[in-house]
């Protein structure tokens, strides 16, 4: 499961990272409300715990344009504020739960899985663009023509996965290198080469008519071949 962390308290995103990490979570944390919004909209995510107050823009805003986005991620707001008015305003944006700092790890984990339970009575753990279909769970890639299956390594699945999510959309490399190797990572334009070279010899492997195309200077997006 994809979690992401939308905190700007440094400390306390990078202790909640390392929770979910340990417990197996697939995490990457943002410390503003822009990057927050910009990382979720993706859609890729299986839970979003959003602090509201926030830089840039505030945990409601963020809420409120990614539920218009038609984001169907679980959302959890966190934030020190407790009082019913503001517990009301979260939900009625389309939070699906709220947890107010302080909290214990067990609180946490208990409000993730049960998010995660929730999501899971409708999300499928496949998704599907013309011809490829990826199992999100197994990471394996088949194609519906031919119905040959390969699996994908880890970093593999989770580009395919982000194309996937957003099929009509360029994503460049610079947003490639973050969503996949993290924002502080020292991956460069070759890991993006060499990343987007292994899947394009998969997908012809399997006999995938969808492939993935070089838009030049802006990065990479989803096309159908007749």
């Amino acid at each position: 499961m994809r979690i992401l962390i939308v905190e700007d308290e440094k400390r306390l995103a990078e202790a909640l990272c390392q929770i979910l990490t340990e417990q197996k979570y697939m995490v990457d944390t943002v410390y503003d409300g822009r990057d927050g919004y910009d990382y979720a909209k993706s859609g890729i995510y299986d839970v979003i715990i959003l602090d509201i107050m926030l830089p840039y823009m505030d945990g409601y805003e963020v809420l409120s344009k990614l539920r218009k986005d038609k984001v169907s991620s679980a959302i959890m707001l966190l934030t020190a504020k407790d009082t019913v008015s503001d517990k009301v305003k979260g939900l009625d944006l389309g939070a699906d739960d709220y947890m107010t700092k302080p909290f214990s790890t067990e609180e946490l984990l208990a409000r993730v899985r049960m998010l995660s339970r929730r999501r899971g009575e409708i999300v499928l753990n496949t998704i599907e663009y013309g011809d490829i279909v990826l199992n999100i769970d197994t990471s394996e890639l088949s194609c519906t023509k031919t119905e040959k299956t390969v699996r994908l390594i880890y970093k593999e699945a989770r580009l395919l996965e982000l194309f996937l999510s957003r099929p009509e959309i360029i994503t460049s490399k610079d947003e490639i290198i973050v969503k996949i190797w993290g924002y502080d990572s020292n991956a460069g334009d070759n890991n993006v080469e060499a990343y987007i070279s292994f899947l394009r010899k998969k997908l012809n492997f399997v006999g995938c008519k969808t492939e993935i195309i070089s838009i030049k200077k802006l990065g990479y997006r989803l096309a159908k071949r007749d």
